[in-house]
């Protein structure tokens, strides 16, 4: 069967996220079929470099040996335990791997199943925390522009919108929005905003470094501490959303230490298990545990939680992928490839009159074009030639995103770059 029968069969029962359906066929959506190391392949039998790590949750590419071994030997011992209440071996020796790791302060790990829900946990949390406490008053949240938190109606709140979210406008919850990272004077009214607002602010939360899905928007270290040093001076709690930015993803494991951060609350999810199975977490410090504590089914209870909580087979998964990241160097890797990355794209990239700049954090990248005029879908049409070459990337409007496995090669990255080049360069004013 054809990849396009496949597509017709996919459209008459499947609803894809963040897709016109009445378009779908006509876009030549690729069905995988199955995967091979960073590849993916279609029912056709063509490679496709996974040049997006399957929406930023890949780190190591697929099918890895050691991870499959990890998934088998813990179901042979059980798939899923509930954690309301009880507790499951894997999950034990997830979370203390994980407690030797994070920039939190003595955590405790929240598990859930996607980032939108580990962000809605802390939500939660920062709420309670200041009720547990009996400090009246500090029930708001500050937000930046161009943010983007997941799409339960909290974590839209919490988010600067876009996305079409905005006919949900009237779900959201009202939050102080700071400006995004693009604006310079950012982290200047963000800071002030903490001061003047403090008495009614329960936390701040941010993407440290980078707000990937406004098109890989970056910031300064500096601007993060000052951030964090704001919090703490106030009294406000800081949670940091590494989604997108935690397991390596900025040449660090979290991209919170390399602005030298220790967040109250941290959110953890996509590259958790390696692109294998859902899993995400919230990571509380000691201080915000702590405010829980008391009486048993008492109202400081946090009444909270998921049916697939902690599932072992992602936990399983999950603590694997951290020993092979310490054993194979990824991190070394992410960051000899991301100097080899930027310097591809100064070199033969950036040069192109249809495009407007490059960016480059670890290996997360945004390339911005400049079409002359509105509705030329630039960013689609660049992406769909990657495809038609190999490589597979999504655009964000006219923003084409790079963010390759952790494991990437110099020959991958080279091609990649190569297939992007050539896809830009034949852009028309149609």
């Amino acid at each position: 069967m054809s990849n396009d029968e496949w597509a017709k069969r996919d459209a008459s029962v499947v609803w894809h996220g963040f897709t016109q359906m009445d378009s779908y066929t006509e876009n030549s959506p690729i069905v995988v079929d199955r995967t091979d190391g960073r590849y993916v392949i279609d029912t056709e039998g063509r490679r496709y470099f996974d040049a997006i790590s399957s929406l930023w949750v890949t780190t190591l590419g697929h099918r890895v040996p050691e991870l499959d071994d990890a998934l088998i030997a813990q179901l042979q011992r059980g798939a899923h335990t509930t954690l309301l209440g009880n507790g499951n071996t894997i999950v034990v020796e997830l979370s203390e791997a994980l407690a030797k790791v994070v920039p939190v302060d003595e955590p405790h790990f929240l598990y859930a199943s996607d980032g939108a829900s580990a962000v809605e946990q802390a939500l939660k949390i920062a709420f309670q925390f200041w009720v547990n406490r009996d400090i009246a008053g500090k029930t708001t949240f500050l937000g930046f522009g161009g943010a983007y938190h997941g799409d339960t109606i909290g974590a839209l709140s919490l988010g600067g919108g876009g996305f079409g979210t905005s006919i949900f406008d009237p779900l959201r919850f009202p939050v102080l929005r700071a400006p995004e990272f693009a604006d310079p004077t950012c982290f200047n009214v963000a800071c002030r905003m903490i001061t003047d607002h403090a008495h009614e602010l329960a936390a701040v939360i941010i993407e440290p470094l980078v707000q990937g899905a406004s098109g890989m928007q970056m910031c300064a270290p500096e601007d993060l501490q000052r951030l964090a040093s704001a919090c703490n001076t106030h009294d406000v709690l800081l949670i940091c959303d590494e989604i997108a930015t935690g397991f390596g993803r900025t040449g660090t494991l979290f991209a919170s230490e390399l602005a030298g951060i220790r967040p109250d609350l941290l959110c953890l999810g996509k590259g958790m298990t390696a692109g294998y199975l859902p899993m995400s977490a919230t990571a509380a410090s000691g201080a915000v545990f702590n405010a829980f504590l008391g009486p048993d089914l008492s109202e400081k209870t946090l009444y909270h939680g998921h049916s697939y909580s902690g599932n072992a087979l992602a936990a399983a998964v999950a603590l694997r992928h951290l020993e092979l990241i310490e054993a194979w160097d990824v991190l070394e890797n992410v960051r000899e490839r991301s100097q080899e990355l930027e310097q591809l794209l100064d070199d033969r990239i950036a040069p192109l009159t249809q495009v407007r700049e490059t960016r480059v954090r670890g290996l997360m990248s945004g390339i911005d074009l400049a079409p002359p005029r509105d509705g030329l879908r630039w960013g689609r049409k660049a992406s769909a030639g990657a495809v038609a070459r190999g490589v597979l990337i999504r655009p964000i409007g006219d923003t084409v995103i790079l963010m390759p496995p952790l494991t990437v090669t110099s020959e991958e990255l080279h091609s990649t770059v190569r297939a992007l080049h050539d896809s830009i360069a034949e852009l028309g004013d149609a």
